[in-house]
């Protein structure tokens, strides 16, 4: 499987999550679980660029997929994605366990609607559960998202 843009391999048992493969397999720790039954979405990547429940998905059904997870927004080394960016500038994280699964889940919003008002944002978000900003932060997030966003003329 490709996975944040590098071929990667590795050997699963074929009962083995996605979820727990990409953490205990190829060390991409970024892709929390939360409640293991696909409702929190703090398992969220994207595969094939549309977002899924790693802890729903068995590791073997991703082969010849390509995934990207939240380490794959930006190089470790270089600057925040503008999605990282805009969360950060607008305190749309406090504890940060749902952060990854919000940003994929973003990520593909932006990919299909570059400015989405407010009711758009909760209607694709609702399937991510967040304990801590009361979802007010993150929503300004995504809005500030697309404007740094489109104002770079950048691809999500």
């Amino acid at each position: 499987m490709r996975v944040n843009g590098e071929e990667r391999r590795g050997v699963a048992q074929p009962r083995v999550t996605l979820a727990d493969f990409l953490r205990d397999e190829l060390g991409l720790t970024g892709t929390h679980l939360g409640c293991e039954h696909g409702v929190c979405g703090a398992c969220t990547i994207l595969v094939d660029g549309r977002s899924a429940r790693s802890c729903l998905m068995l590791a073997v059904q991703a082969e010849g997929h390509e995934l990207t997870t939240v380490e794959g927004l930006a190089p470790a080394d270089g600057p925040l994605h503008p999605i990282q960016e805009a969360f950060s500038a607008k305190h749309g994280l406090q504890c940060g366990f749902c952060t990854p699964g919000f940003l994929m889940s973003v990520h593909e919003l932006l990919a299909e609607v570059p400015d989405p008002d407010e009711a758009e944002i909760r209607r694709r978000l609702s399937g991510n559960i967040c304990r801590c900003t009361g979802y007010h932060n993150i929503v300004e997030s995504v809005r500030y998202a697309a404007e740094l966003l489109r104002g770079a003329g950048a691809a999500v």
